[in-house]
């Protein structure tokens, strides 16, 4: 059976319990497997390598610029990007195969189905959330910036209708430990836009703004997007798009105020 003419990258750090995962679904049906190991203080890196994959070690310094890096070791022309905690489908697989045989675009989104421990998180827009994963790489790149790059794509966009699973969060406490991390990286980002362009930054980095915020993403994710059909789960998830934000603002405050070094 030939392999499908794509290389998949994968981006890693202390996954050990995940990476074998998500590799047995790739290795063998991709025609390269790119593990981009964030120097994995567990068995990350030995395992990729056992299971057939490429591996490179790199430090991230900057998530953005990680993956253009990443993305430019390939060897393929059209890359599927994933992290370690994401599994695409045997569905999608097929997809994207026939699709790679006479693509009509330049790049494809994929919707994600994002779980907490065992339990697929169906509404506050978690699904389908369509994201751009799979591209011809000379075609896009990532904002170079430390957390939630924007994808910036040169062509043309279709969308394909299997999903990725992502299993995002092993429980709640994940969830938070996750959400005290991105926003420490969060207030870093706009630490360091503050020092070249401080009026954007006091735009969007406020006390009333991030109010503003604050019920504009609960409201928007548990009601408009209708996170309350997720019963429990849908309130704690849509409580965690509000308190991502005054935490970041809270962080970013101490960062300029030179109070504290934040640390994630």
């Amino acid at each position: 059976m030939s392999k499908t003419p794509l290389s998949v990258v994968i981006l890693a750090k202390n996954e050990e319990s995940r990476i074998g995962k998500v590799l047995d679904a790739v290795v063998g049906w991709a025609g390269e497997v790119l593990v981009m190991d964030d120097e994995s203080a567990d068995a990350t890196a030995s395992i990729a390598q056992a299971k057939g994959a490429r591996l490179i070690q790199k430090k991230m310094v900057n998530e953005g610029a990680h993956r253009n890096w990443a993305q430019a070791q390939t060897k393929h022309q059209w890359v599927l990007n994933l992290d370690a905690d994401e599994i695409p489908t045997a569905e999608l697989k097929q997809e994207i195969a026939q699709t790679l045989a006479d693509p009509r675009y330049d790049a494809y989104s994929i919707p994600i189905r994002t779980f907490i421990g065992d339990y697929w998180i169906r509404w506050g827009g978690f699904y389908p959330a369509g994201k751009l994963r799979l591209f011809k790489k000379d075609r896009f790149k990532w904002e170079e910036v430390e957390v939630h790059p924007r994808a910036f794509l040169n062509g043309t966009c279709g969308h394909l209708s299997r999903d990725i699973i992502h299993y995002s969060y092993r429980d709640c406490a994940d969830f938070i430990r996750k959400l005290n991390a991105q926003t420490t990286l969060e207030a870093r980002k706009w630490y360091a836009l503050s020092l070249v362009n401080p009026k954007k930054a006091r735009y969007k980095m406020n006390p009333l703004h991030t109010v503003w915020r604050v019920f504009d993403r609960f409201l928007r994710t548990y009601l408009r997007k209708k996170g309350y059909r997720d019963g429990f789960i849908g309130f704690f998830m849509s409580w965690g798009a509000a308190a991502y934000q005054v935490v970041s603002y809270a962080k970013y405050r101490e960062l300029i105020e030179g109070e504290h070094t934040v640390e994630p």
